[in-house]
């Protein structure tokens, strides 16, 4: 199957304003947009010249089309950490424009780029903001190339459904305008959908559409995709007489557009049929031809340069060749002498052959003994961790049901209307007291053993840590709205990036902003603000809650402290989620630091390197 990616590019219209100059960078900026691969070179000089005049002009989105470009240029350099690097740039100034169409041009170079990268999930994240603009921009052909490609994506991680479902909505947007565009590569995609779904007929009218169309076109390449494809579904059927006649017209086509890497899979169709009919030896021969073409794709020019070397060697080799003969008799007298040495030689290598077998099985030996050992040590560990685990199931369900029972017996008795006199009722208060203390503590033993026992591994890129941040305020707006508390968040106006694991930002704001909300009274503000430093991002948390005492402080991030602070409207807090957040922090490099005086509110700031 071949999976298909549009590439479209987002034009904007020229302003009525703009003066000559500026026209004509645009139009150089278009022209660019659409160089062959083999421009490089090319774009590379145009590039330079569109930065150079664009600064000169003081033209603003000069820096977006220079910045664009270079990551296309880096791109087909295959420098794909400055590509980024220069996409990312190109989507910062699109936004501080608020320049929708350049935005979206950015971001699908950013999701392509992944996808080639081989890097899906970070394609579809781009992809998705991609989705949002273009619905709002309500260009047909920008939409319908988005769809498409976010269903390629979706087929890259197996998720065939969404895959469908984008793809579908690609083709009700687009149908209607078929006159107008082009939709093969669509139909392409959703034929593959339906391959991978086993609804071989239903992939068949995909294809076999896309091949009336580009054989009417006169597109070879296209005609050739499409034969190929229905190649495929046909070995799937077992109509394997069938698939022979689409699988030699698609090497026939392959052929002619002198191009090896659909060569290449040509022949990868003919073996996978030959092996469906059973002829594993046609098959074999097949996949050689494959893998011959396939690799010289790849390796063209390294044969290239080896064939010089090569000839280089040869001429030089002829004109040694005298020289050598002139030492063969040389050799000859040499070669007596030279025989004692070796015997010698080779009785000397025997006996430290020998003498380092003896000392290799030994070692052997020590090491079997040490794995034995390891081994019986490891297995006493997984014991040991087994009879924990049995101990936490032990604590979260034995231990909890005699808890619940006690306190619904005492609850029972509380309610007995005044038949229980002073004493006694003391006492069944003070039996719901033990049994909701054991019942907290039965609570933080499982807490620590999910948020303290759980790894997580840290996984670094660079991501914007101001949308971070607006998705925790976010999720915790209900809960603050439900206590009457009024949220601020000042964020900086353009993307602020931080090179760190994303998901463990997320938990240290999450951790902070739960903790403000606690120990905040109803009808009191919480902030929450982003700065931008220059090696640096300061994310700070601050509130009007019930503060800390000073000498409480320094104890502050320790595990289960016991602050004289409560929650407001006793909510449950174990204790151990500051702890947690500094060592997050610490993990990633980062400081953190609290400012709190009781009755005025805490300031907890968290410094992360960028």
């Amino acid at each position: 199957m071949k999976y298909l990616i549009v590439l479209f590019t987002a034009f904007l219209s020229l302003n009525s304003y703009a003066q000559v100059d500026t026209n004509y960078l645009k139009l150089l900026y278009d022209h660019c947009i659409d160089l062959n691969d083999d421009k490089k070179d090319s774009l590379k000089i145009y590039t330079d010249l569109i930065e150079q005049q664009s600064k000169a002009l003081g033209f603003e989105k000069g820096k977006v089309f220079s910045s664009r470009l270079k990551g296309i240029y880096e791109e087909l350099s295959a420098n794909y950490d400055d590509a980024l690097s220069h996409y990312l740039i190109s989507l910062s100034e699109a936004r501080r424009l608020k320049s929708v169409e350049y935005e979206i041009s950015a971001l699908s170079d950013l999701a392509i780029l992944y996808y080639n990268l081989k890097e899906p999930y970070e394609s579809k994240r781009f992809y998705l903001q991609t989705v949002e603009l273009v619905k709002k921009k309500g260009e047909i052909g920008t939409m319908v190339g988005t769809y498409t490609n976010l269903g390629v994506v979706y087929m890259r991680l197996n998720m065939y459904d969404s895959a469908e479902y984008y793809l579908n909505e690609g083709y009700r947007i687009g149908k209607p305008y078929e006159d107008r565009l082009d939709l093969s590569t669509l139909y392409n995609n959703l034929g593959n959908v339906a391959f991978n779904k086993k609804e071989f007929e239903k992939a068949l009218g995909f294809f076999r559409d896309n091949l009336v169309r580009h054989e009417q076109q006169g597109n070879i390449a296209g005609y050739w995709t499409d034969n190929l494809n229905i190649g495929d579904v046909y070995v799937e059927q077992k109509k394997f007489d069938s698939a022979q006649f689409y699988a030699n017209k698609a090497v026939r086509l392959a052929e002619q557009l002198e191009s090896k890497s659909k060569q290449a899979d040509s022949y990868a169709l003919l073996s996978r049929l030959a092996e469906g009919q059973g002829d594993y030896k046609d098959a074999l021969e097949r996949l050689k031809k494959w893998y011959k073409l396939d690799t010289s794709v790849l390796n063209g020019d390294t044969y290239q340069t080896v064939a010089q070397l090569q000839e280089r060697f040869n001429a030089k080799e002829r004109e040694n060749q005298n020289q050598i003969l002139q030492l063969e008799v040389k050799s000859q007298k040499l070669w007596s002498r030279g025989l004692t040495i070796v015997v010698v030689a080779l009785t000397i290598t025997g006996v430290l052959a020998f003498v380092s077998f003896i000392k290799k099985r030994n070692s052997n030996k020590r090491l079997r003994a040490t794995n034995i050992l390891m081994n019986k040590q490891n297995q006493k560990l997984a014991e040991l961790n087994y009879e924990k685990k049995s101990l936490i199931g032990i604590v979260s369900h034995d231990l909890s049901t005699p808890f619940a029972t006690i306190q619904m017996w005492g609850q029972i008795l509380q309610g007995t209307n005044g038949s229980l006199d002073e004493e006694q009722q003391k006492a069944v208060n003070r039996i719901l007291q033990a049994s909701k203390y054991g019942d907290n503590l039965i609570n933080r033993i499982l807490d620590v053993e999910k948020t303290d026992i759980v790894d997580h591994r840290i996984e670094f890129k660079d991501f914007d840590v101001t949308a971070t941040a607006r998705e925790v305020v976010d999720n915790f707006l209900v809960q603050a709205t439900a206590k009457d508390l009024k949220f601020h968040s000042e964020f900086p106006s353009q993307p602020v990036m931080l090179f760190s694991d994303e998901q463990l930002v997320q938990r240290i704001l999450s951790n902070l902003v739960s903790n403000a909300i606690k120990y905040t009274h109803r009808g009191k503000e919480i902030w929450v603000t982003i700065q931008d430093d220059s090696g640096s991002v300061k994310i700070t948390v601050s509130d009007e809650g019930i503060g800390i005492q000073s000498a409480e402080l320094p104890f502050l991030f320790s595990k289960y402290n016991k602050l004289s602070s409560k929650p407001t409207d006793g909510e449950h807090s174990t204790g151990l989620g500051l702890s947690i957040v500094k060592r997050i922090v610490e993990e990633l490099n980062g400081s953190i630091d609290c400012k709190s005086e009781p009755g005025r509110g805490s300031v907890f700031t968290v410094v992360l390197t960028k």
